[in-house]
């Protein structure tokens, strides 16, 4: 399995990987997030040859239980760095791979009381890629480059009248990446991927600020996809507010 999965993150730049962002409301505010990446496309690529006597995985496991396991090599890291895992602790992630079927799925979520408990945890994905001598090494989210982080500061507000997604610039975290040997190898991957946002509230909505984003039936789910390239680049172009009907 360890080779198929080297397999994987060694084409994953030449192929298209879909990731969407869902998140469900319910009438009291409180919901769940959850985000995946769909690389499935990329299984085709796989010689046959390489994969004849592998097992298919579904496996669920939470980033408490990894960060207990690394817990030396967390320990050593910055306090601001401690302080950014602590609060993935809650989040979840899965891995589906079904070499016949040539699905790949990975997927992170989280369940909340409140929509303003996800500010910044994709921005805390960044923290988890430091863990350890090598970041390649038993972390999981180092070859997607961040599993979407696009250097801002996502925020989200809901009082049942306003829904709001606004995401900040993060200027530090761009020269970052100005520097980072990485950030070209990433920009293969986005040109060809799509960012779909799913958005279900518990009831219809009345107006949405962006032009593109299309409506369920009865108006309770709110869907917008953009070009994942763009969205990295430019993620204030995602930024809208939701008014929903009395």
């Amino acid at each position: 399995m360890k080779k198929v999965l080297f397999l994987l993150f060694s084409i994953i730049s030449l192929t298209s990987c879909t990731f969407t962002e869902d998140i469900y409301i319910n009438p009291d505010g409180s919901g769940k997030y959850t985000l995946d990446m769909d690389g499935s496309s990329m299984m085709a690529m796989i010689p046959k040859d390489s994969v004849r006597n592998e097992k298919s995985i579904d496996s669920v496991f939470s980033f408490r239980e990894l960060f207990a396991a690394k817990k030396d090599s967390i320990s050593k890291l910055p306090k601001e760095e401690q302080e950014k895992l602590k609060k993935l602790e809650k989040f979840n992630m899965r891995m589906k791979m079904d070499l016949k079927a040539q699905q790949f799925l990975f997927s992170m979520n989280t369940d909340f009381k409140n929509v303003t408990e996800l500010q910044d945890a994709m921005s805390n994905m960044n923290a988890f890629q430091n863990v350890g001598k090598n970041k390649m090494q038993g972390n999981p989210m180092a070859p997607s480059g961040g599993f979407g982080g696009n250097n801002s500061i996502l925020k989200y507000s809901y009082n049942g009248k306003k829904f709001i997604r606004k995401a900040i610039i993060d200027k530090n975290a761009i020269k970052k990446v100005e520097n980072d040997s990485m950030a070209e190898s990433y920009k293969m991957i986005y040109a060809s991927s799509k960012y779909v946002i799913k958005y279900h509230f518990p009831k219809p909505v009345k107006s949405i600020s962006n032009s593109t984003a299309l409506f369920s039936e009865d108006r309770k789910t709110v869907t917008v996809e953009y070009p994942f390239n763009e969205y990295m680049d430019n993620p204030e172009k995602l930024n809208f507010e939701i008014e929903f009907t009395k």
